[in-house]
């Protein structure tokens, strides 16, 4: 299984590499961002920003394999990663509104503090020390995905009066470069681990210099921004919370969002003991699964430049993570369990993963309003982390504890479900002239051309 590793992670990296050569190929869109005060602000972002995503990425391959090494049984280590889910998003609410009132610079240093605690507390083999490593790993994660983004946002506009239209300039480089960073963090985790023999933990130790770097460049190079006005948590959530059940768009968007999303984080937990067992370089699978999902995000820009509708890309990643899953069932038999269908079927369902993503975006920055995003966002979170915990959770109850193919009897019943979503969605939304996600790029272009 070793070889088949290495062998596919050359195969994907060759396909990326052509697929991403294409669509630098049919860009054409002109280039804007090129002032040098913008690139020097972007490099003093990048410079905290992509220590920290390098930092996280360096956790994910060897998670579950640490906690296995430790002597943990399955169920002990799913209540590990329910803590995780728990904490990010009970105060995933909390972070965008600590971070208006106390300040986005504090909150992004005390991320850098937080999670280099909760990689220290890897080094513990007690299971009371890591549930707390765990919680603190989720408040940091909320921190990382809200704070740094708010910052810049701020900066950008209210600082420096950059116009608004090189944020997404800013993001579409931070989105490339983290994903090759991830890539690498894959490989390099896989060679302290492996290659030099330091063991599972190795990679948590080598986050903590990242995270220095990060929180130093913060300290010294950021200056402290807040809110305009004070957000009201309680107000907020209850207009977000009124707009989706009363739009049943919100609502359905919200569906497909939370049904994919729990099924990939219940992935996140379930890859690992699927593929260890055959003796798979776990780092290196991590870094394919990184590389498919630059594939997938390659064939979402190759396609939407050929005037494929955005439902129908996102309808394509759901059923490309459909079919993924109900492979996945026959491939993971408790008595024969097959790691290469399995493994083939991971990178397939980490493409859809890739597609999903901005087709998500797309279409979520059109039906949502954007005075309510905010408080919208966070009530999708609640549902997307409460059934990855529900699923995990049921690994201690003995009546359900039939091997992995169950979880992935599970992930394909929610993307079915997500699919019956995503019908009904395109029922309702495909005459919304307004929206314009019944048409193609070129038709909403010319719909901006006034008649002569």
């Amino acid at each position: 299984m070793m070889l088949i590793t290495y062998l596919s992670f050359g195969v994907v990296g060759v396909i990326c590499i052509v697929l991403q050569y294409w669509v630098r190929q049919t860009d054409k869109s002109p280039a804007i961002g090129n002032n040098p005060t913008f690139l020097q602000f972007q490099r003093v972002y990048f410079a905290a920003y992509l220590p920290a995503v390098v930092a996280d990425w360096f956790q994910g391959p060897y998670l579950y394999k640490l906690y296995s090494h430790y002597g943990f049984q399955e169920d002990q280590i799913a209540m590990l990663y329910v803590c995780g889910f728990a904490s990010n998003v009970l105060l995933g609410t909390w972070a965008p509104v600590a971070a208006e009132k106390f300040g986005r610079q504090k909150l992004c240093i005390i991320f850098t503090i937080i999670y280099s605690i909760a990689c220290f507390f890897k080094l513990s083999q007690s299971y009371g020390v890591l549930i707390l490593g765990r919680i603190l790993g989720g408040i940091a994660t909320s921190l990382l995905f809200s704070s740094f983004e708010a910052w810049y946002i701020h900066e950008h506009i209210e600082s420096n009066d950059f116009p608004k239209e090189w944020i997404a300039v800013t993001f579409s480089k931070a989105t490339f470069w983290n994903s090759i960073l991830a890539v690498l963090a894959g490989i390099v985790a896989n060679v302290s681990a492996e290659w030099l023999g330091l063991g599972p933990v190795s990679p948590f130790m080598l986050a903590i210099p990242c995270l220095v770097v990060s929180g130093l460049v913060v300290a010294t190079q950021w200056k402290e921004n807040y809110g305009k006005q004070q957000v009201k948590f309680g107000k907020s959530c209850f207009n977000g919370l009124r707009d989706i059940v009363t739009d049943s768009r919100i609502f359905l968007i919200g569906m497909i969002q939370s049904l994919f999303e729990s099924s990939m984080y219940i992935f996140i937990f379930i890859w690992t003991p699927v593929l260890d067992p055959a003796n798979a370089s776990l780092g290196i699978v991590f870094s394919s699964f990184m590389v498919c999902a630059l594939i997938g995000s390659a064939i979402f820009q190759l396609l939407l430049a050929r005037r494929v509708l955005v439902v129908n890309l996102l309808g394509g990643a759901v059923a490309c993570a459909l079919f993924g899953y109900f492979v996945c069932i026959f491939a993971t038999n408790p008595h024969n369990t097959n790691h290469r269908l399995a493994f083939v079927a991971f990178l397939l369902i980490e493409v859809a993963v890739g597609i999903y993503f901005p087709a998500m975006s797309n279409i979520r920055s059109r039906v949502v309003p954007e005075k309510v995003r905010l408080s919208v966002m966070t009530w999708f979170r609640v549902p997307l982390n409460l059934i990855a915990c529900i699923v995990l959770m049921t690994l201690h109850n003995n009546s359900f504890r039939h091997g992995n193919r169950l979880i992935f009897v599970v992930c394909t019943a929610l993307m079915a479900i997500a699919s019956l979503a995503l019908v009904k969605f395109i029922s309702i939304v495909k005459d919304d002239e307004e929206l314009g996600l019944g048409q193609t790029q070129e038709e909403e272009e010319e719909q901006l051309v006034p008649a002569v």
